[in-house]
């Protein structure tokens, strides 16, 4: 979601890399995984290179769309993600006294590893109710995100204390699929289908304080430090405004409309302006101020006109080079020269 008008933290290369290899290992080229995404192997192959949350989506939409067929398909995803793999914040977690400590750090810096998502946790006596919100997600990809999560959040517990949270109930809003194994296999029980929210009920009793085996005191305060100064390149924006943005970010190129997005928020048009002008913008702003933020981020890393001016739904390129003489007041080849000169 663009945050005073930037893009949201970069995605880990690591994630695309492991949904890549997903798809091959079902029989999936790499062509067909990558269609649409702008990334290439070239991409994949440098260690240090980031992606956008759009691409990342367009990646899970092919993999949705040509493995939906496979019972459990975002479960089985999910459960390739180690938090080994997870850099900084992956060493952060492992590095906690407990359990409690590493829930906690995992949700002061969720926006580092779930930009997709909302996952929130709370105590309830001997049990941790986890709630994932789907609503700012494409409606086509919400099943397959949704089962992705789930089978990281399971991943990683077993990464931390060597196993799982007995599941107490789980009730997911997706509609009960042909095969629910996949579930039962997960959790030990068939999830309440078609539910109002996604909620999972663990028994944590005598696992929050549990010393962690890899508990490292020097080494957790290193890496919050680096997750606090990664989180501070993009400030949080509270507000209507905010949560507009990050609706609309998830779907370039077809960005929705206003009518659409109140309906999402359970708001009529006309409170929906009214909040917005009490935030001092407006819904044609919001949209020009997301496109603007990754058209600015795609030039910069050097995707062609054609490639920008489709993802951000404008058709035509010369639609798009006019969008841009009116944000910055040159043409894109004109900014993009002036960079590369800068640089």
């Amino acid at each position: 979601m663009p945050r005073n008008g930037q893009l949201p933290p970069p995605l880990s290369g690591s994630s695309v890399q492991l949904l890549l290899q997903f798809g091959l290992d079902h029989g999936l080229s790499g062509d067909r995984c990558l269609a649409g995404t702008g990334l290439d192997w070239q991409d994949l192959a440098d260690p240090a290179f980031v992606v956008r949350m759009d691409q990342e989506l367009q990646l899970i939409r092919n993999l949705a769309q040509a493995l939906g067929d496979i019972p459990g398909a975002g479960i089985q995803a999910g459960l390739r993600y180690r938090l080994a793999s997870r850099s900084v914040w992956g060493f952060a977690l492992l590095s906690c006294a407990t359990l409690r400590d590493a829930i906690g750090m995992a949700f002061r810096y969720q926006s580092l590893w779930n930009p997709l998502t909302e996952f929130r946790v709370e105590e309830n006596g001997d049990l941790l109710v986890t709630t994932i919100d789907d609503s700012a997600l494409p409606e086509d990809l919400r099943a397959f995100i949704v089962d992705r999560d789930l089978g990281i959040s399971v991943s990683f517990m077993r990464d931390l204390i060597g196993t799982t949270l007995p599941a107490v109930s789980v009730a997911l809003r997706r509609p009960q699929p042909a095969d629910t194994r996949p579930y039962e296999d997960l959790f030990g029980m068939r999830p309440v289908f078609g539910a109002g929210e996604n909620r999972v009920v663990r028994n944590s009793a005598g696992y929050l304080d549990r010393p962690l085996p890899g508990a490292n005191t020097e080494v957790v305060r290193q890496c919050e430090a680096q997750c606090q100064a990664l989180l501070a390149r993009w400030p949080v924006q509270e507000g209507l405004a905010s949560q507009l943005r990050n609706r609309m970010i998830v779907r370039p190129g077809v960005l929705p409309d206003m009518e659409t997005l109140a309906e999402e928020l359970h708001m009529s048009l006309r409170t929906l302006r009214r909040r917005l002008a009490d935030e001092g913008t407006s819904f044609r702003q919001l949209q020009e101020e997301v496109r603007e933020a990754l058209a600015e981020e795609m030039l910069a890393e050097g995707l062609k006109l054609e490639h920008v001016a489709d993802t951000l739904g404008y058709g035509e390129v010369s639609n798009f080079i006019r969008a841009y003489r009116r944000w910055k007041g040159v043409t894109p080849h004109r900014d993009r020269g002036r960079r590369s000169e800068g640089a």
